[in-house]
Order: structure tokens, then sequence, then C-alpha cells
């Protein structure tokens, strides 16, 4: 194995580390990964550096980039090995793709600010995608996304071509028609067609907070510890007035819920 350790590495140590440990002689763990295995990975080390971000954290960020960092040199790696593309490849392309989808920096075009800078990119997109219909547009959002963030993409695709609200209140009845759906689908028992009214409702919910500039997938992550925080202190306060959730009645409990919702909204 010919490396030598030294001070300070950059990207190209990155990449020649990642070749000795793919390496016959490497690591085993390593030589043994495969695109599909380490697909959760990626994921994973995503999904740490967003939450980097979210607490502000600039050391576990540069950690955690890192991480993310050297899941790109491990696929990159893989498909070296078998003459596919590399590494200097992958930035050829990012390079390239920067270069003609900023015609306003790189080119003629003219942004004055980030709505139309955002436009020149969308246009150029679906120029070099070969995209002639918003329904191709739409089709290219990724699958892998979540769904929420997956939906909002979609929406904006087909508010580009003025299929969209005027205002938030259409958006508002129209989740208030999927709810009188889903209502009408539950009380029918047609489980099947409950399936496809929740997912309207979701899909509404969406294109209502999308109205209100609100990120959807981040306000479900937020109320979801506003719920993991208020059950805390109604398992508290039941513990403290010898009370067993498990044996309790629904309406004991969403007493406690309520004691502790609103006392919260007093404080404030």
């Amino acid at each position: 194995m010919d490396f030598k350790e030294k001070p300070n590495y950059n990207f190209d140590d990155l990449i020649e580390i990642v070749k000795i440990l793919r390496a016959p002689g490497g690591c085993p763990w390593d030589r043994a990964q495969t695109h599909k295995s380490i697909r959760s990975n990626f994921i994973e080390e995503t999904y740490e550096a967003v939450e980097a971000i979210d607490t502000d954290d600039k050391e576990l960020l540069k950690e955690e980039l890192g991480d993310v960092l050297l899941q790109v040199a491990l696929h990159a790696e893989m498909e070296r090995e078998i003459n596919s593309f590399d590494i200097n490849d992958i930035c050829d392309g990012i390079c390239k793709k920067l270069i003609i989808r900023h015609p306003h920096v790189f080119g003629d075009k003219s942004a004055g600010n980030a709505d139309q800078a955002l436009k020149n990119w969308d246009a150029v997109k679906m120029q070099t995608k070969s995209q002639t219909t918003q329904t191709q547009a739409m089709q290219s959002v990724s699958k892998a996304l979540p769904s929420l963030m997956r939906a909002e993409k979609v929406q904006k695709k087909a508010a580009k071509v003025g299929f969209d609200w005027d205002k938030v209140d259409g958006a508002l009845e129209s989740l208030t028609q999927e709810c009188g759906e889903l209502k009408e689908a539950i009380a029918k028992n047609d489980v099947d067609n409950q399936y496809e009214e929740l997912g309207d409702v979701l899909f509404s919910a969406v294109n209502v907070a999308r109205f209100l500039k609100i990120d959807s997938e981040k306000a479900l992550y937020d109320a979801c510890d506003k719920f993991i925080g208020r059950f805390s202190k109604v398992e508290a306060l039941a513990n403290e007035r010898g009370i067993d959730m498990k044996t309790a009645s629904l309406e004991q409990l969403n007493s406690l819920w309520d004691e502790v919702k609103y006392n919260k909204m007093e404080e404030n």
C-alpha cells in the first residue's frame, strides 16, 4: 500500500483513500459494497447533514458533509472500477451543467433577480432534457423524494403553466372538499377510496402550504416535535396524579392534553 500520512488532506487524497479501501488487500467491508447496499447510507448521511444545518452546528456540518462526500467518492469508485465513469467525469458533468444553466452568468441572457434566474434555469433544463411538455417536467421529479417534497415540486411545475389557484382561498376550499370526500369514503367503509381520498387530502394540504410559502416537510417535522413535547408533559402530569395512561379513558387523556395545550398558550 503506497500511502503516506500527512498533516492535512484534500479532495484528491479522499479519492485515493477510497481507491485503497476498495482495492485488493483493502477493507473487506468497503470491497463488498455496491450502489444498492449503501443506498440507505447515502440517505442517512444526507439527513444527518441537514440536521447539522437545522441546529446551526458548524463543526457537525463539516463532519457530516465529509460523510456525504465519502458516499459520492464510493459510488464514483465503483463505476471507475468497471470503466464506466470516474469522479472527474462527475465533476466535468456538473461544471458543464452549471455553465449551461446559468446563461445570465456565462451567456447572453439577463436575470435581474432570483426569480428570473430560476426561470432561465428551468427553461434550459427542459431544453437539455428534451422536455416539450410540462407533464414530462413533472415526471422528471424524482420519485425517491419524500412525498411531501415531491408533491410541492409537482404542484410548482403545474403552476408554471397557469394550472393553479389565484390565491390560498381556492387551495383551502379544495382541502375542505377533499376532507369531505374522505369522510364520505369512511362512512361508506370504502377502504380503497379511503386510501385515495387520504392521499388527496395530503396533496391538498401541501398545496395550501405552498401558497403560504411554508415548507410542508419542515412543518410536519416541527409538528412531530411539538406533539412529542406535549405528550411528555401529559405523561408527566398523569404520573403526578396517579393516572395509569394505559387504563385511563380517552376523556381523561384528552382532558390532560387540553390542560397542557392551553397552559402552554397562556404562557405564550
